[in-house]
């Protein structure tokens, strides 16, 4: 599933693509992608003109905010434009966006096609088809129509996520480290990837129970999953097998990655074997030596 960086890569692409797009055409081409009120008949009734303006990340939510072109009354000539609402869009297991300058032929796992009035086409991809989109109106909140919205923690980035926030919200917990990150009401947008790999650069056992970790490992943990995020953004995300941005590419970091899908080989850093296990559910990878 793609994670907050690979959803900021895509973040980036759209805001840089879609700047001033105008959607003339939709087709929907599975239904049960459009999560919104009014399934695709309305999301198509209301998309239908609307013009993409600022794309933003929540965790793994995309939102586009949307706005329409009006004209003054009075004066003809004069447009003006209104907001619109909002466009969310999560991308959950394999959903990837696609750009396409000319017509092309759609393949069989296209969920949902857009279409400006040159006919440049953003594609909706999704093998899985588990991703979803929400047309929100105007005189609503992106919280009230995308449940998941309400229950996110703070982003990794923002000042609210520090030792001192980790260290009161796990205090007593005996669910273990990785299982508390991959909480998305602990911290909004970390996924399997980045849990392991920020716990190895902290050097902390994703097995150990989170109550038991003191505030200055927590001060480490937190610079250290700041600073793989940060790293992994810069190379486009990662690619294991679906990721791809909107121009098709796939992400840099999965080459640089210091434990994850790396079980059975040696550490880069002191050359024991990276372990690789079940944890709360999820292939967790670690080194024994570097992680206590």
């Amino acid at each position: 599933m793609p994670e907050l960086p690979e959803v900021e890569t895509v973040r980036r692409g759209l805001a840089d693509r879609l700047n001033g797009y105008c959607i003339e055409k939709i087709e929907v081409c599975r239904e049960n992608v459009i999560a919104s009120p009014g399934g695709a008949t309305e999301f198509i009734a209301m998309m239908k003109g609307a013009l993409v303006g600022k794309w933003a990340r929540r965790g793994k939510y995309l939102l586009a905010s949307l706005s329409r072109k009006q004209t003054n009354q009075n004066h003809k000539s004069i447009e003006s434009q209104s907001h619109y609402g909002w466009w969310g869009v999560h991308l959950r297991m394999t959903g990837q966006f696609q750009w396409h300058e000319t017509t092309s032929s759609p393949c069989s796992h296209t969920r949902v096609r857009f279409w400006d009035k040159e006919d440049r086409e953003l594609r909706f991809v999704d093998t899985r088809n588990f991703g979803q989109m929400w047309w929100i109106p105007s005189d609503s909140f992106p919280e009230k129509v995308i449940t998941g919205l309400k229950h996110l923690g703070p982003e990794p980035f923002s000042k609210a996520f520090n030792a001192s926030y980790l260290q009161k919200k796990l205090k007593g917990k005996v669910r273990s480290i990785k299982s508390s990150l991959l909480d998305q009401s602990l911290v909004a947008g970390v996924g399997n990837i980045y849990a392991d790999e920020s716990l190895f650069a902290a050097r902390i056992n994703p097995k150990r129970h989170a109550g038991s970790i003191t505030e200055k490992e927590l001060e480490t943990l937190c610079n250290s999953l700041i600073e793989v995020l940060r790293l992994s953004i810069g190379e486009g995300g990662t690619t294991f097998s679906d990721f791809r941005d909107l121009e098709g590419l796939n992400g840099n970091y999965g080459g640089q990655a210091w434990v994850y899908r790396r079980g059975g080989k040696p550490c880069k850093r002191c050359g024991g074997i990276i372990q690789r296990e079940k944890v709360c559910g999820r292939s967790t990878h670690w080194c024994s030596n570097c992680q206590e």
